[in-house]
């Protein structure tokens, strides 16, 4: 372990510089004008200087050595953080989070994180859509996924699912095609870095987002439900024909879901 720490290494304006991209086509790159960094698999055991980063927007650490992340504080611009394969073991405090407002995926699988006051500070980043959290001592816990997806209430995806509306509305029994994990909710949004622009990587981000809507939009009765009402308000005022024109599914649907919108 000792031959190991003496390889590990810190982030430094050098290796930023080298391994982060800008907007601007420049020679000259500074590191507050940073917006993507792909440091994946560097021997890195902290993220230093990337607080001077205010304008990254996507940041790849996976597979390293990091065990404390308060130093990306600053970077409030976050859309997608992926932290895979550390050593975290505890994530910063909520006001941490709260600060994330642009952040919508995070990866955290293959790390130590154990306690559930880590989903608490978690619940705090208000537009997480995508998390995952597999491969770790909390995943193992009874009722794991139950506890993380009614604690973060901005969360779409968690793992390898799209979040079903019955993990979400308790005791309501859906048919077969709405159940947790049937195999329509799955998508694998873990994807291998790759070294791409930083347009590129925002597509990405904004691609997983449209899929996990997508499947939102076909198989989650209250998404259903609200956008026929959405569509029924919308000819109402604007004086169309009224009167119970829905499909004999998407009426179905609405006796399926009418305790849920009470």
């Amino acid at each position: 372990m000792e031959e190991l720490t003496e390889h590990l290494v810190s982030t430094s304006e050098n290796l930023l510089l080298k391994y982060g991209q800008t907007t601007s086509q420049a020679h000259l790159k500074k590191l507050k004008d940073i917006v993507i960094v792909q440091l994946n698999g560097l021997y890195l055991k902290n993220v230093r200087h990337l607080q001077y980063c205010v304008l990254l927007k996507v940041c790849i650490l996976s597979n390293n050595y990091i065990t404390d992340i308060d130093a990306l504080e600053c970077c409030t611009n976050l859309v997608k953080l992926d932290l895979h394969g550390n050593q975290i073991q505890h994530l910063p405090a909520p006001t941490f989070w709260e600060g994330m407002k642009e952040l919508n995926l995070l990866y955290l699988h293959d790390n130590g994180i154990g306690k559930l006051d880590n989903v608490h500070s978690l619940s705090f980043c208000p537009n997480l859509i995508g998390l995952t959290l597999f491969d770790t001592p909390l995943s193992l816990r009874i009722a794991y996924r139950h506890i993380v997806v009614n604690s973060i209430l901005s969360l779409k995806a968690l793992d390898y699912y799209v979040i079903s509306d019955q993990e979400i509305v308790e005791n309501w029994k859906l048919p077969p095609k709405y159940k947790p994990f049937n195999p329509s909710f799955f998508l694998d949004f873990c994807h291998a870095p790759r070294k791409v622009s930083n347009y590129e990587e925002i597509n990405v981000v904004k691609d997983i987002i449209a899929k996990i809507n997508h499947i939102l939009a076909h198989h989650s009765p209250v998404v259903i439900v609200q956008r026929w009402i959405r569509g029924y308000l919308t000819r109402k005022r604007f004086g169309y024909r009224l009167g119970w024109d829905l499909p004999r599914s998407s009426r179905d649907m609405l006796l399926l879901a009418g305790g849920c919108l009470r």
